[in-house]
């Protein structure tokens, strides 16, 4: 490998927020330079005589790629690339690359992790003791509000890739009955074992949605296709955040006929003040964290490193331009 090589990773956090990833491969394939985080007016700067770039965040489009000429590589520090303008890469002759795969044990057990919060209360619960209400009511047994037990239940997956099909395989294990749903835009063979989304939903007690954002998918759960839903019907997303409209879940909550939402994900990251799903009731958001598992970091790194390493010997991998 070129040691002349010159590495720029414009977003390292929150990859390495905790600073417990090594990235000496990168460091012995070139000259690496490691930023926390990268503004945009700051973007063409740091590109500058940048032969590779690693982004998660920072947008890197046409302005980008004509000021930076020496510029050949980039690999997102993520699945989804979309922060890159793809045209504007093969136009300026950079081979652009992703991260598949690194974090679906991580997802899916997050996934799960609020389907069964949803069904259990269980941090509600253990708050409340923390805050001394089981001594206060003085009886052996008390909730606030009881378990929904998932055996016999249908799920409705949306999206069964990796992460979707492991979600399925966990729900069957907790007894579960799980439909996958067809994805609006795409199109099946006559014996597809996928429904139609507005049958499936029908049937949902629950709704796990893994499916990419796409023009179609967009607002996928809309004030309509919530209203099919079952009385009580819970909805997790742990996919995208504009996979949902946040304004009609926000009202089904409020009315009474969505039993929860969980989700990891958010129209706008980090949201804003008065996003609606902030107050809504029997609402759980965690900080788009599925991913953040040691584990998964480790692999991201390790796919990333690789990325660039087989570019660089002529055979690139996980090329998404």
């Amino acid at each position: 490998m070129e040691k002349s090589v010159k590495i720029a990773v414009l977003d390292a956090t929150p990859l390495d927020a905790d600073r417990d990833l090594d990235w000496t491969p990168l460091r012995e394939i070139g000259d690496l330079t490691l930023h926390a985080q990268t503004p945009a007016s700051e973007t063409i700067a740091r590109l500058a005589g940048v032969t590779a770039a690693y982004t998660n965040k920072v947008r890197l489009g046409e302005a980008e790629f004509a000021a930076s000429p020496s510029l050949k590589f980039v690999s997102t520090l993520s699945t989804g690339f979309d922060i890159v303008d793809i045209a504007a890469a093969r136009a300026h002759g950079v081979t652009v690359c992703n991260v598949p795969g690194y974090s679906t044990p991580s997802t899916a057990q997050t996934a799960i992790a609020l389907l069964l919060e949803l069904a259990n209360h269980v941090g509600d619960h253990a708050a409340k003791v923390r805050e001394g209400e089981w001594t206060r009511r003085g009886i052996w047994s008390w909730w606030n509000e009881g378990a929904v037990e998932l055996d016999g239940k249908t799920l409705v997956i949306v999206g069964m890739g990796a992460i979707g099909s492991r979600v399925a395989a966990v729900a069957s294990a907790l007894g579960m009955n799980v439909i996958p749903a067809q994805i609006p835009g795409r199109s099946y063979p006559p014996d597809t074992d996928r429904v139609p989304l507005l049958d499936a939903l029908r049937h949902a007690d629950a709704v796990s949605l893994h499916c990419p954002l796409t023009p179609e998918t967009r607002h996928l759960m809309n004030e309509k296709r919530l209203a099919l839903l079952k009385q009580g019907a819970f909805l997790i997303n742990t996919g995208r955040g504009p996979l949902v409209d946040e304004t009609a879940v926000a009202a089904s909550l409020t009315s009474g006929n969505l039993g929860g939402y969980a989700a990891d994900v958010m129209s706008a990251e980090p949201p804003s003040a008065d996003n609606p799903l902030i107050t809504a009731p029997r609402t759980i958001l965690t900080p788009h964290y599925a991913w953040t598992s040691r584990s998964a970091r480790e692999r991201m790194l390790t796919i990333s490193v690789a990325n660039l390493s087989t570019f660089l010997s002529g055979t690139p991998q996980n090329v998404v331009s």
